[in-house]
């Protein structure tokens, strides 16, 4: 094997090369179908006209109001099914083209595949390997797409998404150039969008990015370096849930935990619309019309296409891909990561800093679509196997703190055998009977799938005339702003950290000044201070989170806390406040514990036992703010405990599963999560 890999190492990076640009061009030159309107004489994009957004996004309650108000004479121009990063993605897309937009979310936004990704923001490395060795335009397309749209993503919320190094470790000496050679080439293809170029490091210095590497493999072989090379990480449900919100703040209705019952058609067959139910209400369902609806359910775009055609043949073949949260020390306390570009059965598994933790996956294989799929012990163990021959330290069952599983929704032949080898490229589909239809794609090419889905609506021929061209690559994200700073997080841990505390409130309230990012907490006098509670003071690891999650709408977070007192933890060890509990409801859309713990916040995902102990103070919140009886908290309560413990190690959702079956937590109010 050794001496078959001498052999062809050296034209990997010539042909990888020649590959990319041969094949880039003729992507551009075959795309030109798929250009934007304004490259084929259609409307001008204007980048003097700014996107006006609202301050705050307009409540729940009224845009359902608004949802209701669409009639056959005064539809909707686009009605979007389906909240998750394309869904979203479109509906940002389509109001800013001036288009009259809706969007209804059977349940939370993101609470499907866009919240379970990896946290990459990446063209695909191992699909660029398939795209040279197996010849195979289809997948150098998807990675020169995803390439380019990663910069342009972490360019609309800095906040929530920046580059992230990542080492490729090599324990055999043809490894090396091997590597070398495939992550040039992935300099390459991305151009002018490159990060930063990647290149060998010795030994010495990938342990010092990475302590917890090991020096030697299980089978013997020592560490001879490692190619290091960068992508892009973010935080997949709090963007999507800004992209959402975005596209409220620009006009957009958007609806979460609104389902689509039925499809509308007119007298011709063509659907013009849908019945909907507000899941949250009692009310009944009711109708909302619009020129086209747009499918984005991601795994479940056949079933909303069964609405129409039950016969429909399926264009999804889902796939399972499971992941487990570590600890902080599993990677060194380092903000880089490690790739393992070749597992026993083929696959890839990252382990990569997220949040004030570490993440570990993927895995890829067939499966069924369910609402909640549940990792299972065989995946987990999967994950720590693999781990443990790249690893310094003993790999731990006990030290899992969160286990998660998603489905992608690969549009794919659906008689292959497995979906290593399945393009992850979406489609959009027109159907017989108007019903469009966009799946498939990879979180990082989000926004050109939004693009070419909403290029298909105004193509139906059925918009108004005025419709402008796409706009989505220069809108910042709410909270990503030109006024949005690196530096926020040191600004808040200064400016509200426990050296502020001892400043005088005058003195305080002057270092918030007019411009800051923190403006928006109200300055006050000497006087008017000693009449207020006392000045919340947070620590640096809850200044660093606070302004990642929110970006230059910390300072009403603060605020929020200053006025209602609410500058508490809601999990020790843990940087989220008692006081987000009540700015996503008010802000983001936060109807559920299970939105706050696992979208709004990521402690579901990072620690599901202390998702778990923060539930009981996180219902107490959201019943005062949003008006919840005795007999809502218990059903909300009991709800959030069966879906939070579907995020525990095997070994302790089996002790859940036995303690709810003797009547204790998880059959009435939590007071604690159950130990591994």
């Amino acid at each position: 094997m050794p001496l078959l890999f001498l052999k062809s190492y050296l034209p990997v990076a010539a042909a990888a090369g020649a590959f990319a640009a041969v094949g880039g061009a003729g992507y551009l030159l075959s795309q030109q179908h798929q250009q934007p309107l304004w490259a084929r004489g259609g409307p001008q994009p204007d980048e003097a006209e700014a996107v006006e957004l609202l301050e705050r996004p307009p409540p729940r309650p009224t845009q359902l109001e608004r949802l209701r108000g669409s009639t056959r004479d005064r539809p909707f121009d686009v009605l979007i099914v389906g909240g998750g990063a394309t869904g979203s993605g479109c509906a940002l897309d389509a109001v800013t083209r001036g288009l009259r937009t809706a969007l209804v979310e059977r349940d939370d936004f993101g609470s499907g595949t866009s919240s379970k990704s990896t946290k990459l923001v990446h063209g695909g490395v191992r699909y660029l390997e398939k795209a040279v060795f197996q010849a195979d335009i289809r997948q150098l397309r998807l990675v020169y797409e995803a390439l380019h749209e990663r910069a342009t993503m972490l360019a609309l919320a800095p906040n929530l998404a920046a580059p992230r190094a990542i080492l490729t470790p090599c324990y055999k000496w043809w490894e090396v150039p091997y590597y070398w050679a495939g992550l040039k080439a992935y300099d390459l293809v991305a151009g002018r969008a490159n990060l930063i170029s990647s290149r060998y490091v010795p030994p010495a210095e990938a342990l010092d990015m990475v302590p917890t590497l090991a020096t030697s493999h299980s089978d013997g072989s020592t560490l001879k370096g490692a190619v290091l090379y960068y992508d892009g990480y973010f935080d997949d449900a709090r963007f999507n849930v800004a992209l959402a919100c975005t596209a409220a703040a620009a006009g957009g209705v958007v609806a979460n935990y609104v389902d689509c019952k039925q499809l509308i058609k007119n007298q011709d067959g063509k659907v013009v619309g849908a019945v909907v139910q507000d899941r949250l209400g009692s009310e009944p369902p009711f109708e909302v019309y619009a020129r086209v609806v747009l499918n984005t359910t991601g795994c479940f775009v056949d079933e909303v296409r069964h609405l129409s055609r039950p016969d429909a043949l399926p264009i999804i073949q889902p796939s399972s891909g499971a992941h487990i949260t570590l600890p902080a020390f599993y990677g060194g306390h380092t903000r880089n990561g490690i790739i393992i570009p070749k597992t026993k059965d083929g696959r890839v598994v990252f382990m990569l800093p997220f949040l004030d933790s570490v993440i570990a996956g993927t895995t890829d294989s067939k499966c069924h679509v369910t609402r909640n799929p549940v990792a299972t012990r065989q995946e987990v163990d999967f994950i720590l196997g693999e781990l443990q021959d790249y690893l310094g330290i003993q790999v731990r069952p006990s030290d899992v703190l969160s286990v998660w599983s998603g489905i992608r929704p690969l549009a794919a032949d659906p008689r292959a055998k497995d979906t290593q080898n399945t393009v992850r490229d979406h489609v959009i589909v027109e159907e017989g009977d108007g019903l469009l239809t966009a799946s498939g794609g990879k979180w990082t090419t989000y926004r050109l799938m939004a693009q070419e889905a909403v290029d298909a609506v105004v193509a139906t021929g059925r918009m108004p005339t005025n419709v402008k061209a796409c706009r989505t690559t220069g809108i910042p994200l709410l909270g990503a702003g030109p006024e949005y700073s690196n530096t926020l997080a040191a600004q808040l841990a200064q400016d509200f950290g426990p050296l502020a505390a001892h400043i005088a409130p005058d003195a305080a309230a002057a270092s918030l000044t007019p411009t800051a990012p923190t403006a928006s907490f109200k300055t006050t006098s000497a006087a008017a201070a000693a009449a207020t509670p006392p000045r919340v003071v947070i620590d640096a690891q809850t200044a660093e989170h606070l302004a990642q999650a929110y970006g230059t709408r910390a300072g009403r977070v603060l605020q929020t806390a200053q006025d209602r007192n609410l500058g508490g933890k809601l999990a020790a060890g843990h940087p989220f406040l008692e006081a987000e509990v009540v700015y996503c409801v008010r802000h983001e859309y936060c109807q559920t514990p299970d939105d706050f713990l696992a979208r709004r916040t990521r402690l579901a995902f990072l620690d599901a036992r202390a998702a778990l102990r923060a539930l009981p103070r996180v219902v107490e919140l959201m019943a005062a703010e949003l008006g919840w009886d005795s007999a809502r908290r218990a059903s909300m309560t009991s709800s959030a405990w069966s879906y939070l413990t579907t995020y525990l190690p095997p070994a302790a959702a089996a002790a859940a599963a036995t303690a709810a079956a003797r009547g204790g937590p998880g059959a009435g109010q939590p007071t604690a999560a159950p130990a591994s």
